[in-house]
């Protein structure tokens, strides 16, 4: 069968003398005419101060804090006082940001969020030390707080897991949270080693402080040999779904089920790396073997488009246990997927 010559002479016509970013398709012009210049040339990924996800960097004040038109604000919290095994979380932010090419566009959630969205790189929390954990605790909150009472949603980069607890105090301040929480430990556990605050308990803590909602809480990938640590999760009524059900069940029904707990309410999302299989992310402090492929989770977290997501974070990737970098770069990728989420948030403060 010969080619079509007229619909050669078509194709030439068109797209002969043009560059990359001159695009007919509306949804696709949208995103290149935020990327490309008229000359038909666009930043290189490599150049420049490395932020998170290319998002525009915005210095905001610790005492008097502006932060203008945000609806997002990522910030690093580089912070792993609360590990109980391997430490090195403290460097995941700067490795997310390093990664050189994610976005602009999810073809799947149909949005370039970065350039949808008024985000920016704020920064990393100000620790006042770097050695008392409970200090470390009171500054993330701080911290988030200022953002949430702006109007903004928050979007951090661990950090060892028990950051989540301070956030969800801020976040859940007004009214308790549901929570999305994709992981390979439930989190819930209590004090040891005289304190309660490590990265094993976030989630205890925040019910007890009410400000987490644990008829809302769907855990997804749990496995490993700390599931008899997590009986608070089943006490308090929390939705724990396994890594070993997840063939049985399929994403889609994964999705379903979440959904249906979490309901239309207010809802956090705290993605912990450890949930990716170790083949995928061996750069984390507590690896459990038998965990999601990256393509699962990220139809998993596609799935969640239209969740009233008020705030969400990526935690526990320690980069120096992994030469490949594919650990910061599947960190990246689901920070990325999280900000897509906030596009079509109902949270998401829109313009007047």
């Amino acid at each position: 069968m010969s080619w079509n010559e007229t619909k050669l002479s078509e194709l030439r016509a068109r797209y002969g003398d043009s560059h990359g970013g001159e695009l007919h398709h509306p949804e696709f012009r949208k995103v290149a005419e935020k990327i490309f210049n008229k000359s038909g040339t666009r930043l290189a990924p490599y150049s420049g101060i490395p932020t998170f996800l290319s998002a525009p960097l915005m210095q905001v004040d610790n005492e008097d804090p502006d932060f203008g038109d945000l609806q997002v604000a990522i910030l690093g919290v580089p912070m792993d006082l609360g590990v109980t095994n391997r430490p090195g979380s403290r460097f995941g932010p700067r490795a997310l940001r390093a990664i050189e090419r994610i976005g602009p566009y999810n073809h799947v959630l149909g949005c370039a969020p970065v350039q949808e969205l008024r985000v920016a790189d704020i920064g990393d929390v100000a620790f006042q030390s770097r050695y008392r954990l409970e200090l470390s605790h009171e500054d993330i909150e701080t911290r988030v707080a200022q953002i949430v009472n702006a109007g903004v949603l928050p979007l951090s980069v661990g950090g060892d897991h028990s950051i989540t607890h301070p956030i969800l105090r801020a976040v859940g301040k007004e009214r308790p949270v549901g929570m999305i929480h994709i992981d390979a430990h439930c989190d819930t556990g209590g004090a040891y080693d005289l304190t309660k605050f490590h990265h094993g308990g976030p989630f205890r803590n925040a019910v007890l402080d009410g400000v987490l909602d644990p008829t809302r809480v769907v855990q997804i990938g749990i496995r490993g040999s700390a599931e008899y640590l997590w009986e608070f999760s089943y006490a308090s009524g929390m939705t724990v779904i396994h890594a070993e059900e997840i063939s049985a069940m399929g994403i889609p029904a994964i999705i379903e089920k979440a959904k249906a707990v979490i309901g239309d309410g207010p809802t956090y999302l705290s993605f912990d790396i450890d949930s990716l299989d170790p083949s995928f992310a061996p750069g984390t402090g507590t690896p459990e073997i038998g965990g999601f492929t990256t393509r699962e989770v990220l139809e998993l977290i596609r799935g969640f488009k239209g969740v009233n997501l008020v705030g969400g974070d990526v935690v526990e990737v320690a980069p120096q246990y992994d030469a490949t970098t594919n650990t910061a770069h599947a960190g990246a990728q689901m920070l990325f997927e999280i900000l897509s989420l906030m596009v079509f948030s109902p949270a998401i403060r829109r313009a007047a």
